[in-house]
């Protein structure tokens, strides 16, 4: 009688957590309605948190001048990931249960979406990443989402755009500890088979100071030109060594994960470089120019594409509360995946089947220390 007891106590103590862990926020009598954000707002991607965050501020410090959702001010709790996978589980761990968001934006880096975004489908609750680009973010998982075009995508243009060019001899240089560098040099191999030749296939670890033997291999294979999908800070320190120690001169050729304050004070180290992105403030679309307008306002400041990337995922999130009309998760989620070309500052946005968002992407060229719109490209 007690080993049984025992054993029935065990097994309501296994299933204890798996059925407190999809309880609902109820936030039906507060005052307010709380979001979580997590991201990098320290460490060495800290210019892509603190972007999205000034982007989701500015977006519901709108909403909330303009009467809040649902009758109800919106309040943001933020949590700084350091750029660290598993301070990301925690960090979210940590919004849904302790703190009892009704949603989650983030993140920018895909690894951390990825950790993140497990926590959020296994706790049932809505996640938004503002501009995580790597397809495996949204894969298997129905409660996250994107405002932002993926990979795939992306990895195309830049093949095409390289094509273009005439870049028939191209090296690759890829990050192998990010999920967000693995992808789009995956991608991009498919997308130039047959139209061009990968003369040399490298690879750096994040951490890394030192890329001189990467630099020599590629180099020594007189490529016309380097493709380079990774983070600023390795980014700008490669460019460095590349032109200064080994003068490589060729173009190089990256992603979104390029734009940060770090390579536009570099000046002409970084001629002849291209990069994908979200946006330019160069566009002539009324939508940009109010953004940029609006951002300058409360910050002061010119706002890089994870700026815009926030706003819009902010506003795509607010959007789906209202439509939803309850603080219930599961209606949140449901709207969220019916969004259909939202007036986004970035670009219209409508979620598709896959949880993900095809918009335009533009492609920039650096040129002694400024960005320079050189072409839109529509999905």
């Amino acid at each position: 009688m007690t080993r049984a007891i025992f054993l029935g106590l065990l097994a309501l103590l296994v299933l204890m957590p798996s059925a407190c862990k999809h309880k609902d926020a109820d936030q039906s009598n507060t005052t307010e309605i709380v979001v979580g954000e997590y991201g990098s707002m320290t460490g060495s991607e800290a210019s892509f948190g603190q972007s999205t965050h000034k982007g989701i501020m500015l977006a519901f410090d709108q909403i909330n001048a303009a009467g809040g959702v649902l009758g109800k001010p919106i309040r943001v709790i933020k949590d700084d990931d350091h750029g660290s996978k598993d301070d990301a589980i925690a960090g979210v761990k940590m919004l849904i249960d302790q703190d009892n968001v009704i949603a989650v934006l983030g993140e920018v880096a895909s690894s951390n979406s990825l950790a993140g975004g497990g926590v959020c489908q296994d706790k049932h609750v809505p996640m938004i990443s503002p501009s995580s680009t790597n397809p495996a973010v949204t894969v298997g998982r129905e409660w996250v989402f994107r405002t932002c075009f993926t990979d795939d995508f992306q990895a195309a243009v830049e093949a095409q755009f390289a094509i273009k060019k005439g870049w028939k001899k191209i090296a690759l240089l890829t990050c192998a500890d990010s999920a967000y560098s693995v992808g789009l040099t995956t991608n991009f191999k498919k997308s130039i088979e047959g139209k061009a030749e990968v003369v040399d296939d490298e690879k750096y670890n994040s951490k890394d100071s030192d890329f001189s033997a990467q630099l020599t291999s590629i180099q020594s294979h007189s490529p016309d030109a380097v493709y380079l999908p990774g983070y600023y800070t390795n980014i700008a320190e490669i460019l460095k060594q590349a032109r200064e120690k080994l003068n490589l001169n060729v173009p190089f050729i990256g992603g979104d994960g390029w734009d940060g304050p770090v390579l536009m004070q570099l000046g002409n180290i970084t001629n002849n470089c291209y990069f994908t992105n979200h946006y330019s403030p160069d566009e002539n679309r009324p939508e940009v120019k109010k953004f940029l307008a609006d951002f300058h306002a409360k910050y002061g400041e010119t706002p890089d594409a994870m700026a815009i990337t926030g706003y819009d995922g902010a506003l795509v999130l607010a959007d789906a509360i209202k439509r939803a009309g309850k603080l219930d998760r599961q209606a949140i989620r449901d709207a969220i995946a019916q969004t259909k070309d939202f007036p986004g500052a970035s670009g219209r946005i409508t979620i598709d089947e896959n949880r993900n968002c095809r918009k335009p992407i533009v492609v920039i060229e650096l040129h002694d220390g400024k960005a320079r719109l050189v072409d839109t490209i529509e999905p």
